[in-house]
């Protein structure tokens, strides 16, 4: 059984790419933080009035008294990263995670069950998802994985936004995920999933836009983006995450093409989905219900992201 959409996959000619050139694509990225320095505000000089002379008949008119002003403070000059921003490989880029689903889908199913357009044909606003069988749930996956991308792509100096951040009673639909990338101008997006497909089915693929000029769908801009962006991703997870390249979908090269998913349809900058593996697979679901395999594959995701992005 599949998640995405809820669409079962048609079976897929193998991609052009053989598994074996997913690792020599590799291509690491280096991160580094910026961060801001706080500046001290001066102290006010105050002056002290003269008292009038004792003397006097007739109370004087006070001479004003001219005090030396306090030396002001020394006013620290704004850092460079301050100035400027962010600082880093992917400073002025920004990236869109959208987390698969949403953890209180299940408790909205008249919401989710909306039909939207998606070009093609009409889907379901969204899905729940699906979960290992011990009930770890794949949008809880989904939101732990982009939390941890978030982190080392601003860490890399990128602007990072999420479809949503568990802040939601449901979705977004499929076809507001797309919306929020291309309002946003992204110069990439990726779309957190996990699969749940039989057991014995392994593995992990990426998933690119097919060629799709359909109502209000037109992918032709980001076809050609989107498969570099994709292999790139697939090259730097096998090496960060160890997984292999899935052994039911995409011909062991780790990517597959699909024209029925509203989220890849709709989006008008360079986008993919990446099924992390099989939930419903017992060797797969020890990965992915590993606090350190998820921050591996956040790790290859962000790599792949960044090694697109740098060119």
């Amino acid at each position: 059984m599949r998640d995405d959409e809820s669409v079962p996959p048609t079976p897929r000619r193998p991609a052009l790419f053989a598994a074996a050139t997913l690792t020599v694509m590799c291509l690491g990225a280096a991160g580094c933080g910026a961060g801001d320095t706080a500046q001290a505000r001066p102290g006010a000089a105050a002056g002290s009035p003269s008292a009038a002379t004792a003397s006097s008949p007739v109370p004087a008119s006070p001479s004003p008294v001219r005090s030396s002003p306090a030396p002001a403070k020394h006013r620290p000059a704004a850092s460079a990263s301050a100035a400027k921003g962010p600082s880093g490989p992917l400073a002025g880029k920004t990236v869109v995670i959208d987390p698969g689903h949403n953890p209180r889908n299940h408790l909205h199913t008249a919401e989710i069950a909306r039909q939207v357009d998606i070009g093609t044909t009409h889907k379901e606003c969204d899905t729940t998802g699906t979960s290992t069988n011990s009930g770890y749930a794949e949008a809880e996956f989904t939101l732990d994985v982009a939390h941890r991308m978030r982190t080392l792509l601003r860490a890399q100096g990128a602007k990072v936004v999420l479809s949503h951040d568990n802040d939601r009673a449901f979705g977004p639909c499929v076809d507001e995920r797309a919306r929020i990338g291309n309002k946003a101008g992204a110069d990439a997006v990726v779309s957190v999933h996990a699969d749940g497909s039989a057991a014995g089915n392994r593995g992990f693929h990426v998933i690119l836009p097919a060629p799709v000029r359909s109502g209000i769908a037109d992918t032709t801009e980001i076809v050609g983006p989107s498969r570099d962006l994709g292999t790139r991703i697939a090259g730097l997870f096998v090496r960060t995450t160890g997984s292999a390249p899935s052994n039911y979908i995409g011909g062991n090269t780790g990517l597959d093409t699909r024209k029925d998913l509203g989220g890849l349809n709709l989006s008008t900058v360079p986008k993919v989905f990446i099924e992390c593996g099989n939930m419903r697979d017992p060797k797969d679901a020890a990965l992915l219900t590993s606090a350190g395999w998820r921050q591996k594959a956040a790790q290859g995701i962000a790599d792949g992201i960044s090694s697109y992005l740098n060119g």
